[in-house]
């Protein structure tokens, strides 16, 4: 770490801060600067979520963006945890995930039972939520739409270092058609990423009851995230870290090599696709 104490929550709400003043302002950071009596740096920290500005500072920011006592009240109440070392929200809320994904150089995770977000195709992702039942149709296509503008960072050419610990059960699972297990299995082949298959065999050695994320950044502290139907959780202490970390430590030594996963799903595809060709030939 090099002393930076932002979080996850602090850049969001930083950002946010920003959009504030473009949307409701013609200032620029400079301007701002000068009208509240302040180093240009320290606009520029506060945006950016680097130092933790005083509830003063914040109101005094926010009427002169123009923003009503209402407005100011919400935001103070949100960012009084924005730097705390472990923040829970509520599972609709993705923004504060999205950037903190966004940022990172290095992105390492663990899924049981699904194929990763940052993986999935289209049509998985959408036959996933709908056979969840929880969300709408409109609902489900937002967060459909969502997942896949997410998977942009995979296509950047400065994408972070992606490695994606995947159970062997999620890869058996079947979410939609077979036409879309197929499809799902082919984009696991894309070389944009690590993938590494926790074997079936390994029995519960290889059982983490949970989704598992940690980022890594180049010049702020690690932060680890798991998320459930119930919450979302970031993790910014020595200690939270070190935990997710070993867990990816262990998996390490237990998962197939990243030519071995690719083997088992290239041959997962294959089957599906033959089981698909057979089906159709019977029903013809």
């Amino acid at each position: 770490m090099n002393g930076d104490p932002s979080t996850p929550y602090s850049r969001d709400l930083g950002d946010e801060l920003r959009q504030v003043r473009e949307r409701y302002t013609t200032f620029r950071g400079r301007r701002i600067a000068r009208m509240l009596g302040w180093d240009p740096g320290k606009v520029s920290n506060i945006e950016h979520g680097k130092v933790r500005a005083s509830e003063i500072d914040i109101v005094q920011y926010l009427g002169r963006c123009g923003r009503p006592q209402s407005f100011i009240e919400d935001f103070l109440e949100r960012y009084r945890s924005a730097f705390n070392s472990q923040i829970v929200q509520v599972p609709g809320n993705l923004r504060t995930m999205s950037m903190a994904e966004s940022m990172a150089d290095k992105i390492t995770t663990y899924d049981l039972t699904t194929v990763p977000g940052l993986l999935q195709v289209e049509e998985y992702a959408r036959a996933l939520y709908e056979a969840r039942g929880v969300l709408g149709p409109d609902l489900v296509e937002a967060a459909v739409r969502f997942r896949m503008e997410r998977q942009a960072i995979m296509r950047r050419h400065d994408r972070p270092a992606c490695t994606f610990y995947v159970h062997e059960s999620a890869l058996r699972l079947k979410v939609g058609s077979d036409e879309i297990m197929e499809e799902q299995l082919m984009r696991l082949l894309f070389h944009t990423h690590v993938l590494r298959i926790v074997p079936s065999a390994i029995g519960p050695a290889g059982v983490f009851m949970g989704h598992y994320v940690l980022w890594e950044y180049e010049k702020r502290g690690s932060v680890a995230y798991t998320h459930s139907d119930l919450a979302k959780v970031f993790v910014q202490d020595d200690v939270g870290v070190k935990r997710c970390k070993s867990i990816f430590a262990r998996l390490d030594a237990l998962a197939l090599s990243e030519e071995q996963s690719r083997s088992m799903v290239a041959d997962l595809a294959s089957r599906s696709r033959e089981d698909l060709s057979d089906r159709r030939l019977h029903l013809a």
